[in-house]
């Protein structure tokens, strides 16, 4: 009989790994490509090894002099343009040595609330502040003063504190049709709604699957607090590509994404850059398929999408009805008209809230709990939002749900009857996006938009801009026609003059490599908020 004997164990060893770790990297560039195709895979790879030699280059001594040079002169245009000294304005750099009175502190806060900005009382600014109406308003206000030293950390100390909260939870859980089974927990925001979604389920996928390496998958439309979250957590993250046309997901590239650790899939309802719904049915399906949660985003489309079809629109089922959904989240402080700082994410069950729990047994100080990020909270937020969704009631949420998506329709149409324009996707919410075509720069209009003092919000991949309509923008929608055709007019009459401007930026944004670039930019302008 043959016998087999090996004369190098060692070398046979490294052989043995080399092979593995190729296999592993063969596998990974195999799944890549079914997933976003020969072309897009080439595309993003050699964005990647191109952004990687220019980083590397810039950085070597003398090489990258030129580039430093033009980043630390956006960065001051940026502080130039934010960072403004206003004739006879006191800076404050450090606690006043002798008390102020209540009237020059009150003149202070005064004056800072009434330094130049966008008109947003008057609907020129996209999105940015759900304004309920002044008499919502002034009832928020009071139920935040009447709250502004409640924390829900002790509700030994503020019982009535708790059962707002409580109730509030439970109110939104109604407006998405959950179950008795259902539960959730208040947060301060989309953000950490979306971070304590992606928590839970991770948590979930190592305790309860013994899942070590757990990674989501996520539309490349969805928000980029599910990116923050996977740096937060260090997870895995795929993106996937959407529909040109639609820009719904590709479903079918979702699934051949999901892998045996894999613990969550994404869907929007309604995506922040354009407006759009993704095919949650078929997400819901891919879910329950292969076992694993599926969150939806409805921090935008909060208190519209859940009133769509009553107030004449067509449905999107963004809610509990679907059987794979497993959380949700909505901002209250969206469309629910709460004051900022409030949001709700949403669990099919307790079981899985229990997951985002935070809880230590062992510390000197007591036993800890908490269900967020945070410790101590705000109750006068929380308080106030429930002012809010008792006096708007159903009633009013249809009604403003009613002209807030009606603004967003004339405006499309208005849209699409400007040849030099098109809709991106198809939007069913309060935000249509649109971008241009040649010889009109659609970032070209933007700063034409801004000369006639409206702040729309700039998208990339496709260059587009977008409004998200609100409250203060239905009686202001004709004037937002007009100057858009006016703009739209002035950016085809002089084509070249829109070189500099936002089109240098995201224009070049879209084109560099070196991402590290853009991103030392945006650090820079996050440092001009703190400078005085």
């Amino acid at each position: 009989m043959a016998s087999f004997t090996i004369k190098n164990p060692r070398q046979a060893f490294v052989n043995a790994a080399i092979a593995y770790l190729v296999f592993r990297q063969a596998v990974k560039g195999v799944k890549k490509v079914s997933v976003y195709g020969l072309h897009r895979m080439l595309a993003l790879l050699w964005r990647k090894v191109a952004g990687g030699l220019i980083y590397h280059v810039r950085r070597a001594p003398g090489a990258g002099a030129v580039v430093q040079r033009n980043i630390a002169k956006a960065i001051k245009d940026i502080e130039d343009s934010m960072n403004i000294d206003l004739p006879g304005e006191t800076k404050y750099l450090a606690i006043p040595e002798h008390p102020m009175t209540d009237e020059e502190i009150l003149a202070v806060l005064q004056r800072r609330q009434n330094e130049a900005g966008v008109d947003w009382k008057n609907g020129r600014a996209s999105g940015a502040v759900y304004h309920g109406g002044e008499e919502l308003a002034r009832l928020t206000n009071e139920a935040y003063a009447m709250f502004s030293l409640a924390n829900p950390l002790h509700p030994g100390v503020f019982p009535g504190m708790r059962r707002l909260e409580a109730e509030v939870v439970r109110m939104v859980l109604s407006l998405y049709n959950a179950t008795s089974e259902c539960c959730g927990t208040t947060t301060s925001g989309g953000t950490e709604s979306i971070i304590m979604a992606v928590r839970a389920h991770v948590m979930w996928g190592r305790k309860a699957r013994g899942i070590e390496s757990p990674n989501i998958v996520v539309p490349i439309t969805a928000h980029a607090a599910f990116d923050k979250a996977a740096e937060y957590f260090n997870i895995g993250i795929t993106h996937i590509p959407v529909d040109p046309k639609t820009q719904k997901v590709d479903v079918k590239a979702m699934k051949r994404a999901i892998d045996s650790d894999t613990v969550l899939i994404v869907g929007s309802s309604v995506t922040y850059p354009h407006g759009v719904s993704d095919d949650l049915a078929a997400l819901s399906d891919l879910a329950i398929k292969y076992k694993i949660g599926f969150h939806v985003d409805s921090c935008l489309g909060s208190f519209i999408v859940p009133f769509l079809k009553e107030a004449g629109f067509p449905e999107v089922v963004c809610d509990f009805r679907l059987p794979g959904v497993t959380s949700i989240s909505c901002d209250t402080h969206k469309y629910g008209f709460a004051p900022k700082g409030t949001s709700v994410v949403m669990y099919a069950n307790k079981q899985l809230r229990h997951y985002q729990y935070f809880t230590i047994a062992t510390w000197p100080g007591g036993i800890y709990a908490s269900p967020t990020i945070a410790g101590s909270r705000c109750g006068a937020v929380i308080a106030s939002c429930w002012a809010a969704m008792a006096k708007m009631g159903r009633e009013g949420y249809l009604e403003e749900c009613r002209r807030i998506v009606s603004s967003r329709v004339k405006i499309q149409r208005a849209i699409e009857q400007i040849p030099e324009l098109y809709v991106v996707g198809e939007p069913s919410s309060s935000v249509v996006a649109f971008s241009s075509r040649w010889p009109v720069n659609i970032y070209g209009v933007m700063d034409e938009l801004k000369k006639r003092g409206w702040e729309l919000n700039p998208m990339q991949d496709p260059p587009a801009l977008h409004i998200a309509c609100t409250r203060l923008t239905v009686p202001v929608t004709d004037e937002l026609i007009r100057d858009l055709n006016e703009s739209v007019a002035a950016v085809k009459a002089n084509p070249d003059g829109y070189n500099n401007g936002s089109q240098a930026i995201y224009g070049f944004a879209a084109t560099v490599p070196d991402t590290t670039i853009v991103d030392e930019v945006a650090q820079g302008f996050i440092d001009t908020l703190y400078a005085v």
